[in-house]
């Protein structure tokens, strides 16, 4: 059953899921309306599952689903994966690549290629304080908290050159 993502305890488990562009406003509506679609029936062994989601940016999708009403089976997990796929076929955007890396430069969102983030931290295009979005979250209160994160306070650490790192 779908309920507004605003209403889920912080608790709730989220999987985010980035777009390899942003959507257009008439896709943003289709989209919209396959998730609520898919929302309001998703189960789990027959249970309706207590759902909702979120379109951020144009560009990401936030799934979320409040384990303590019923806790979501593997095979009611991969359903998701599917309407995602059905998203795909009918506009055409991917939500399922992660070869790329999201981040916010100069207020929009840009991705960068996994096999290029350490180029763009030796370049200077990126630094320890630049701001990636946080695919990583696990739980809507993770999300509500720490969706723009610095990178530096991220899995990309690793990328960054150690004189790069804030005092």
């Amino acid at each position: 059953m779908y309920i507004p993502f605003e209403e889920l305890r912080a608790e709730s488990r989220v999987w985010v899921y980035q777009g390899t562009r942003t959507l257009s406003a008439s896709e943003e509506q289709t989209v919209t309306k396959l998730l609520y679609s898919f929302c309001a029936q998703w189960a789990t062994h027959g249970q309706p599952l207590k759902t909702s989601f979120r379109i951020e940016k144009g560009q990401f999708i936030v799934m979320a689903v409040d384990e303590d009403f019923h806790n979501p089976s593997g095979c009611s997990i991969d359903s998701s994966v599917g309407v995602l796929r059905q998203i795909q076929s009918a506009i055409g955007v991917d939500f399922l690549d992660r070869s790329v890396v999201a981040f916010l430069l100069n207020n929009q969102v840009t991705l960068v290629p996994l096999t290029e983030i350490k180029a763009a931290f030796t370049s200077g295009r990126l630094h320890s304080n630049s701001i990636t979005l946080n695919t990583l979250a696990v739980t809507k209160s993770e999300f509500d908290l720490h969706w723009q994160i610095p990178v530096e306070k991220s899995w990309m650490v690793k990328y960054l050159p150690k004189t790069t790192l804030s005092q």
